[in-house]
């Protein structure tokens, strides 16, 4: 297929590395240019615009949060430039709010809109094996299932309505983000009571939490490796906030979200953003003040 792929950070770049190893013809733009320098070694070809980056059969969009995805796919006029046919796959995390919006103005233009967020760190996503959420029309999917296959390790279809896939990469990353919150906290008590927390956290995650989230990110608590970022803190606090919108809109208490909140908050006001969600083990360290312990 002929696609065009806009955003080219750690994931973006790895998905379309994928689709040009699956022989798909694609052109790739980025707003940093020096990111398409490593996709055009591998044959892609570079638009200068994003709006010329449209003119294929699919659209594949990874940007990082409301604010990216509203100005190059509406304000850069990538939704005009885009003909009446044209498959629009967004794999942004973004807001519920968005998404329906997004949808609402694709049906307009009668260009195709599926909503594809994704789970899966940088080394997933440059194995092939994302586990793709998705959602819209189903002949809209059928035909970016290609697409998708080069990508993803699965694909869940979840209805017809796109924003069913953004709540429910939200809901996913809300789980995450409580999982590395119950790891750091309780690493710091085990701390404070003599316990290594590389011990504690090798137990737990070869017995009772034997699952791939809280193995990945007890290495990097464990190690406290928390650079380069997998998934960076802003990104964590973003999709946070997008869980406590959601809920707000919805009438669904989320009491621990806020909590988690204001966690990668205080993270946040520690001045290093480059660093990957699971340093809130740092958060529950300095709370316990487990330095000045010496523990």
């Amino acid at each position: 297929m002929k696609v065009g792929f806009l955003g080219l950070g750690a994931m973006g770049a790895a998905m379309a590395t994928n689709l040009l190893k699956a022989g798909h013809e694609v052109t790739v733009w980025n707003r940093s240019p020096a990111a398409t320098q490593p996709l055009a070694a591998l044959g892609a070809a570079v638009a200068p615009t994003p709006a010329e980056a449209t003119h294929g059969d699919a659209v594949l969009s990874m940007l990082a949060n409301d604010d990216a995805v509203r100005g190059v796919i509406l304000d850069d006029g990538v939704l005009g430039a885009m003909a009446p046919g044209t498959v629009h796959v967004n794999h942004a995390t973004v807001s519920v709010a968005l998404a329906k919006e997004l949808a609402r103005m694709h049906a307009a233009r009668g260009v195709d809109y599926v909503a594809a967020p994704v789970f899966g760190r940088p080394d997933v996503a440059a194995a092939g094996k994302l586990n793709i959420l998705a959602a819209g029309e189903m002949h809209a999917i059928e035909r970016v299932r290609p697409l998708l296959d080069a990508m993803g390790g699965r694909v869940w279809p979840l209805g017809e309505a796109p924003e069913r896939a953004n709540v429910a990469k939200i809901a996913g990353n809300f789980m995450l983000a409580a999982a590395i919150e119950s790891m750091a906290e309780a690493s710091a008590l085990v701390r404070a009571h003599g316990v290594g927390a590389a011990d504690f956290l090798d137990v737990m995650t070869t017995t009772l939490f034997a699952a791939p989230a809280y193995q990945g990110y007890a290495k990097l608590i464990a190690t406290q490796r928390f650079k380069p970022a997998g998934f960076a803190l802003p990104l964590g606090y973003k999709d946070v906030g997008l869980a406590l919108r959601a809920g707000e809109a919805a009438r669904v208490p989320l009491p621990f979200a806020g909590v988690l909140r204001d966690s990668l908050l205080e993270a946040l006001a520690d001045g290093d953003e480059d660093v990957d969600w699971s340093v809130l083990s740092q958060v529950a360290a300095r709370r316990a003040r487990l330095d000045e312990r010496g523990c």
